[in-house]
C-alpha cells in the first residue's frame, strides 16, 4: 500500500486548502507567480548550502552566450565536472534559486559543479533552453580553462525536473556525434511531453505538481508548430552512444512512470541504467528539504556514489 511521508501529507493538505482558494478567486497563474512560488518554497525549506569557492563566468560558441555559476568544493576529486540545470518547468527556477542544492550536490559528489542559467520561457520558448545547455557542454572547457579551473573535459549532466528533461534532450542530440558526456543523473524528470503515462493521472492532483500545471508550463515552453511526441526525451531514438543514466523518481510524482520507462529504453539499447524510486516523496523533494532530511540525505548519498565510480 502506498504511504505518503507523514510530514508532506499535513503540509500538502494545507497547501491545497489554499491553492483551491486562490482558484475560487480566480488566480491566473504567470510567469511571475510561477517563478516568485518556486523560490519561495526553496527559500523557506532550504538552508544555505556549504560554504565553498564559487565564481561566474559566461560560456561563449553558441547563439547566446551563456551565464554560468562555478562551484568548486575544498575537497574534489578527480573526475568529470558536474553540469547542473535547474527545475522549474522551463519557466521558472535560477541559478541562484538553485545555489543551496547545487552547492549541496557539488560538496556531497567532491567534484566541481557548473550551473547553467538558461534561457526561460515563455520570453525564450523552446528550443533556447536546450540550445544553451548543449552549447555549455560544447564550450564549457575553454570556459574553465580562461578561469584556470582544472578539468579532464569530460561531463556529466545532472538536472531535477524541467532541467533533468533538458538534459535528456541534450543527451538525445548528443548521441549521434562524437562526445564527452559520460553520465546523466535525471532527478524526477519531465521525460514525457504528450502526458500519456498513468501516473499523470494518478498523481497529478493533490501531490503538489499538478497536471493543469504541467499542461500550462508545456504550452508556454512550447510556442511554436512542435510535436510533443517528437520532442520528447521518452520517444526519442536509444543508442549505446547515450550515457551511462541515473533516474530518481518520486512515488508520488505524476512524472513518475515516464522515468522509469526511460531507464527501460535506456537498457534495452545497452547502456547502464539505474532507476531508484523514493516511494512516500512528492516531485521536488529537494526544495523541501528541511522537512523531510532524511530522504534529502539518501538523494545525496546515492548521487555520491553514482559520480564516484566515473
Amino acid at each position: 500500500m502506498r504511504q505518503l511521508e507523514a510530514k508532506l501529507a499535513t503540509w500538502l493538505e494545507a497547501v491545497n486548502a489554499q491553492v483551491a482558494a486562490l482558484k475560487a478567486a480566480g488566480f491566473e497563474p504567470t510567469p511571475i507567480s510561477a517563478r516568485e512560488s518556486l523560490a519561495n518554497l526553496t527559500r523557506t525549506f532550504v538552508e544555505p548550502g556549504p560554504e565553498m569557492s564559487a565564481c561566474e563566468t559566461l560560456v561563449h560558441g553558441g547563439e547566446y552566450a551563456v551565464p554560468v555559476r562555478i562551484y568548486q568544493p575544498a575537497k574534489r576529486q578527480p573526475g568529470p565536472v558536474i553540469i547542473y540545470c535547474h527545475g522549474g518547468g522551463h519557466m521558472a527556477g535560477s541559478v541562484s534559486v538553485y545555489d543551496p542544492i547545487c552547492r549541496r550536490i557539488a560538496d556531497a559528489c567532491g567534484r566541481t559543479l557548473v550551473s547553467v542559467e538558461y534561457r526561460l520561457a515563455p520570453e525564450n520558448p523552446y528550443p533556447a533552453a536546450l540550445n544553451d545547455l548543449v552549447s555549455v557542454v560544447r564550450h564549457l572547457g575553454a570556459a574553465l580553462d580562461k578561469k584556470g579551473i582544472e578539468h579532464d573535459g569530460r561531463w556529466i549532466l545532472m538536472g531535477d525536473s524541467g532541467g533533468g528533461a533538458l538534459c535528456a534532450s541534450a543527451s538525445r542530440l548528443l548521441q549521434h556525434q562524437p562526445h564527452s558526456v559520460v553520465a546523466q543523473v535525471l532527478i524526477y524528470p519531465s521525460l514525457d511531453y504528450t502526458m500519456q503515462l498513468p501516473s499523470i493521472v494518478e498523481n497529478g492532483s493533490g501531490y503538489l505538481l499538478e497536471k493543469e500545471k504541467i499542461l500550462w508550463y508545456f504550452e508556454n515552453y512550447f510556442q511554436g508548430a512542435e510535436n510533443p511526441f517528437q520532442t520528447s526525451p521518452l520517444h526519442g531514438e536509444f543508442t549505446q552512444n547515450l550515457p551511462k543514466t541515473l533516474v530518481v523518481t518520486a512515488e508520488f510524482c505524476a512524472l513518475r512512470d515516464e522515468g522509469k520507462l526511460y531507464v527501460d529504453k535506456v537498457r534495452e539499447a545497452g547502456v547502464a541504467a539505474e532507476l531508484i524510486n523514493f516511494d512516500d516523496m512528492i516531485h521536488a523533494f529537494l526544495n523541501l528539504e528541511s522537512m523531510v532530511p532524511e530522504a534529502c540525505g539518501r538523494f545525496y548519498r546515492h548521487v555520491a556514489e553514482f559520480v564516484a565510480g566515473l
